[in-house]
């Protein structure tokens, strides 16, 4: 199925959590394709921020507002009437989530009720992809991916609240974003992204800012469940997706649904390989060891199943995960030398699209 950047345009495209590291990112694609983006989120969640290292916001409207503040979210939407709504703000750690359930909740679950009544109340928005994770399954530990149809019943709370958040999606879709005839009036999907890397995620608890923070500091990675296995993907893989979603689903609302995205099986992998991947690509003797920190319950092993997107879109990943790695390590060693961010960061968005546009994963 035929997709182009090209479609945003000019198009008015309102992205929640924009100062997060995805949404940074993505706010970064929509502004090279020539969108007009408004961004609704916090400040950043970390010094020094990916947001702040780009200067995002001198090239897009970026409001700052709790996403459960209803009545500043629909001043927003008032005000930017948009066409695309990408809906990606989250309390998004799952460590966090055992401290901060109550948190959680609120701005995972309610935070959603609240942008979804503001489309409904809207009237200029034509399509809506609520991002949540592929942590919404409930986890039995299986070897073969999750499919779209397997329960939904996250263990921790920031899972719990993403599965929360879905059945809301789903609720708006059926109650108020469908006409009594049965036409969807508002497509709106739900996508479960696996795990993702790329440059300028400094979050606390996640595998690749351990390991850079470890790489500055000179000291060894600390891995807390080596063998823990997940679907490892760049963070330009579901950036895509979702943009693609939006831009496809506003054509032809019958693709509205719910989508995983990760990546091709052999790039799922155990935590301690991802930081031995990643020290290799480093280099400067950086290494990793294992330190077990008897902490909250985690996954060991998390696979999706793509198959629904690929039919639908005949998508397929463009990088593997040592492209993914590469990546991740060239952009880090920029930031740690002083480098110009924004070009590297514009130039490996355009090598992420030449490479998807060329059919064909780079080895």
């Amino acid at each position: 199925m035929k997709f182009n950047l090209s479609y945003y345009c000019g198009k008015r495209v309102l992205v929640t959590g924009h100062t997060g590291f995805k949404g940074a990112w993505l706010c970064r694609m929509l502004t090279l394709a020539g969108a007009e983006v408004t961004g609704y989120a916090l400040e950043p969640p970390t010094d020094p921020s990916v947001f702040r290292l780009l200067n995002i916001e001198a090239d897009i409207r970026s409001e700052i507002g709790d996403i459960a503040d209803l009545p500043h979210l629909q001043n927003v939407f008032s005000e930017t009437k948009p066409e695309i709504v990408l809906h990606l703000a989250a309390q998004p750690i799952v460590r966090e989530s055992y401290k901060n359930p109550a948190e959680t909740y609120r701005v995972n679950v309610l935070g959603t009720v609240d942008l979804l009544e503001c489309v409904r109340q809207c009237g200029s928005v034509r399509s809506v992809v609520n991002v949540t994770t592929d942590k919404v399954y409930r986890n039995n530990e299986w070897c073969w991916g999750y499919r779209e149809t397997d329960p939904l019943d996250g263990f921790d709370p920031y899972s719990n609240s993403k599965s929360c958040s879905e059945l809301v999606s789903r609720c708006f879709r059926d109650c108020f974003f469908t006409a009594p005839d049965g036409t969807l009036k508002i497509p709106i999907s739900t996508v479960r992204a696996g795990n993702v890397i790329g440059g300028g995620d400094f979050a606390a608890d996640r595998i690749i800012p351990d390991c850079v923070r470890a790489a500055v500091r000179k000291e060894p990675i600390i891995i807390r469940n080596p063998r823990s296995t997940r679907p490892f993907q760049h963070v330009l893989e579901p950036l895509y997706v979702y943009l693609m979603i939006a831009a496809l689903q506003a054509q032809n609302p019958e693709l509205s649904g719910s989508y995983n995205v990760g990546p091709a099986d052999d790039s799922c992998c155990r935590i301690a390989d991802l930081a031995a991947g990643f020290a290799a690509e480093w280099g400067e003797g950086l290494r990793a060891e294992i330190q077990p920190d008897n902490g909250p319950h985690e996954a060991n092993l998390l696979r999706l199943d793509c198959a629904k997107l690929r039919a639908a879109f005949d998508w397929s990943p463009a990088w593997n995960l040592g492209t993914a790695i590469r990546q991740t390590a060239e952009w880090y060693r920029c930031w740690y030398e002083n480098g110009d961010l924004s070009a590297l960061t514009d130039r490996q968005i355009q090598k992420y699209l030449e490479d998807r546009n060329h059919g064909g994963m780079e080895k």
